[in-house]
């Protein structure tokens, strides 16, 4: 597991915006932390580097925010109203979850794949980030990579 400590929002911001041009197509990223640790700056800062250009909000109300301008599709998905996985199979977010159709970041990730071991479909790639608030701008951001 690699962890990098980001000291302010822009450099946050930097590391989605370098996992963006690392980006490949069936990209899952799951992430987890709490209200206001940079899940979403995170996300922004992937579109970035995606080439995004429109401005990336929180699916927070809407479950899903779809950005195709970029190189790769990219899907941005908030669980956190879903309390249950047959409630995120109803909204009809599965396919995002199991086998992305570009770049899929999905917030509060533990509703769907709540722990380890984790059914990741073959051919998709799945990032699992934990971002933690270790100061009022520094976050402790833990990332680890899976293949299906």
């Amino acid at each position: 597991m690699a962890t990098f400590i980001s000291h302010s929002p822009a450099q946050t911001a930097a590391l989605g915006e370098e996992w963006g041009r690392q980006a490949r197509p069936n990209w899952l990223l799951g992430l987890s932390g709490g209200l206001g640790t940079g899940k979403t700056l995170l996300a922004a800062g992937l579109a970035r580097g995606l080439g995004v250009s429109a401005r990336v909000q929180s699916p927070s109300f809407v479950l899903l925010n779809e950005y195709l301008e970029g190189r790769l599709p990219l899907f941005h998905l908030d669980l956190y109203r879903l309390a249950r996985r047959a409630d995120i199979i109803a909204a009809g977010l599965e396919p995002y979850l199991t086998k992305p159709p570009g770049v899929a970041v999905v917030e509060w990730i533990e509703r769907w794949l709540p722990a380890p071991p984790w059914p990741i479909a073959p051919g998709v790639r799945f990032r699992r980030v934990e971002i933690k608030s270790v100061g009022e701008t520094s976050r402790e951001i833990s990332y680890e990579d899976f293949s299906g």
